[in-house]
């Protein structure tokens, strides 16, 4: 008995030593990870903030050489980009969402949908912005906000898609069938009582693909592009932020890379202020 008693201490000890080690090595990683976003935060926070002024939001982009300027028409650009791809991926992606969770399971169509978007959500932006020149910009002979539009679009809709199918078969199968014992239709149950329930993570999909796609810069020079001057002209090439601060960034000019690290903190300050004012929202509906 002595005996068995000394080997399950013995394994007890070892577990305990794995179980130290792996903690510590745990801490280590997290630790490091948060080193160095820590670093670009204050970076980015230190010099993003002497760019902003009220100038920057009234004034176009200055012209090579010149003094001052703004990112105003860079601004305009970018909400109008990303606001006509949320228009278009948001109904899209919650619809095929939908439609995989509640009516896909046995469908060859839902299983060729989530091979597609799987592919799509591990595809370069790069090589999206590529396929939309070749198949939209090459055959109209000009870049546009449009074109923007349709790459911004293919890179948020499968995110959107993944994470409204994950969610929605996060609700509880008993929802449903007391729905159906009620006498409700499928279709009724699927948008009245199934998507309502999982509209907060449906919303987190949405902000996640807005985040994904607000900060993509290889996509916009293949379609958008980018101007100089103040334009609303979705079928023309339209200023950008990511684009922007990729040329400003690279630029010998001070004012320009001033501009850059303002539009990159602008970016960020966006995509926080949209998640913990979707959080909040959706918290709030929750609890009530």
């Amino acid at each position: 008995m002595s005996q068995m008693a000394n080997i399950d201490q013995a394994v007890f000890t070892r577990r305990k030593r794995i179980n130290k080690i792996g903690l510590v090595l745990s801490m280590f990683a997290m630790l490091l990870g948060m080193t160095f976003l820590i670093w670009i935060l204050a970076v980015l926070f230190t010099k993003g903030f002497s760019a902003i002024n009220l100038n920057m939001f009234i004034a176009s982009t200055p012209a090579p050489g010149s003094e001052g300027g703004g990112l105003a028409n860079a601004i305009v650009g970018s909400l109008m980009l990303i606001g006509s791809c949320t228009l278009i991926s948001t109904p899209v992606g919650v619809l095929a969402g939908l439609y995989l969770s509640e009516y896909g399971d046995r469908s060859k169509m839902a299983a060729i949908t989530r091979f597609v978007t799987d592919i799509m959500l591990s595809a370069p932006s790069i090589v999206i912005g590529l396929f939309v020149y070749a198949f939209v910009v090459a055959q109209v002979k000009h870049f546009s906000g449009w074109a923007g539009t349709i790459a911004l679009a293919l890179i948020a809709i499968p995110v959107v898609v993944r994470t409204t199918e994950n969610m929605l078969r996060l609700v509880p199968g008993s929802l449903r069938e007391a729905a159906y014992a009620l006498g409700a239709p499928k279709w009724k149950v699927a948008f009245l009582i199934t998507l309502k329930a999982a509209q907060s993570g449906i919303m987190t999909g949405v902000l996640l693909s807005l985040a994904r796609v607000s900060g993509e810069t290889a996509p916009l020079l293949f379609t958008a592009l980018s101007n100089q001057f103040f334009s609303t002209n979705m079928n023309a090439p339209m200023a950008n932020l990511p684009v922007v601060i990729f040329q400003f960034a690279m630029s010998p000019y001070d004012n320009w890379v001033e501009l850059a690290w303002g539009g990159a903190l602008l970016i960020t300050f966006t995509v926080l202020g949209l998640n913990i004012l979707a959080r909040v929202v959706f918290r709030d509906k929750a609890q009530g």
